[in-house]
């Protein structure tokens, strides 16, 4: 096997890998192999649905989950977790690769997690989706893809199921480039979303400062800045993505913002158990045990 790396938009880095006669290009957001297995019979279904964007000006999709009581309890209204994917993926990706209904099951049970209502959205830009770039998730010349997550899609959501409305009830993140995102888009649309959660992320883009976290968040007064409860996590192997959230670990803490960071063993590769899928697969598990007691401490249940 021979390989050669080389560094990408962002903060990433993608391999080109000779196997077999075979060419296979990897995107350290996007790792393919060693995939998490989706448990059967969790009563969880994904659903793939579309909506006509203003913001992108054509049709886009966005995966749905939906709380396993929601027909059963038509009065009931739940809160809301928007997860985004990283580089190469789509609205499936969470489905696909990092089983999120077996996360989701497990801590239903386990009661960790008030039922919620999952959405997926494809943040992809009109570039589309490539190994060697990562999707532009912010307002650009490739289309206004900050306004559809941050925005619109929200109010498509709020329309069409029966959500809490409060942002306190709503929750942001994502795996690599996603955890970028959910940051970049949050942070701007704070009257939507509260709770922000990020797994093996960065919080300075290439695009610069303006789309920089890291450099973004002291803009927020401290009204907005109180409302903020922050998870972090990146992978002791991803070098670099580790050093810049621990950098914005820091920037919270000297600005008061509640938040928790953790270093896990692992983080983006080709494979093994605390690598790749596997990686965002299990500490989707810590991050959405900590949007769970959120919810819970803002009364949903």
């Amino acid at each position: 096997m021979r390989f050669k790396a080389w560094l990408l938009t962002g903060a990433i880095s993608a391999v080109t890998v000779i196997f077999m006669g075979y060419w296979y290009v990897f995107i350290a957001g996007a790792p393919q192999f060693d995939a998490p297995t989706i448990q059967p019979n969790t009563g969880l279904t994904f659903q793939l649905e579309t909506f006509d964007s203003q913001a992108m000006g054509m049709v886009r999709q966005y995966g749905l989950i939906s709380p396993p009581s929601y027909t059963q309890n038509p009065q009931r209204r739940y809160p809301v977790i928007f997860l985004l994917h990283g580089g190469h993926d789509d609205a499936r990706a969470f489905y696909d690769k990092y089983a999120i209904t077996s996360v989701l099951h497990q801590l239903y049970q386990a009661g960790k997690l008030p039922e919620s209502i999952i959405i997926m959205p494809d943040g992809n830009d009109k570039r589309g989706s490539s190994p060697l770039w990562d999707p532009q998730y912010y307002d650009g010349p490739n289309g206004n893809v900050g306004t559809l997550i941050g925005s619109e899609l929200p109010q498509v959501v709020k329309s069409r199921y029966r959500t809490l409305s409060e942002p306190q009830f709503w929750a942001i993140g994502g795996v690599s480039s996603g955890g970028w995102g959910a940051f970049n888009i949050g942070l701007r649309h704070l009257n939507n979303f509260n709770i922000l959660f990020s797994h093996s992320g960065y919080f300075t883009d290439n695009s610069g400062n303006a789309n920089s976290p890291n450099g973004f968040i002291n803009q927020l007064p401290r009204s907005e800045l109180e409302k903020l409860r922050i998870y972090l996590d990146a992978g002791k192997s991803d070098t670099d993505l580790l050093a810049s959230t621990e950098q914005f670990h820091q920037t919270l803490n000297r600005l008061g913002v509640a938040n928790v960071f953790y270093a896990f063993p692992g983080g983006h590769g080709l494979s093994g158990a605390d690598f790749g899928w596997n990686y965002f697969h299990k500490h989707l598990t810590d991050s959405l045990s900590y949007v769970g007691e959120q919810f819970k401490q803002n009364g949903a249940g």
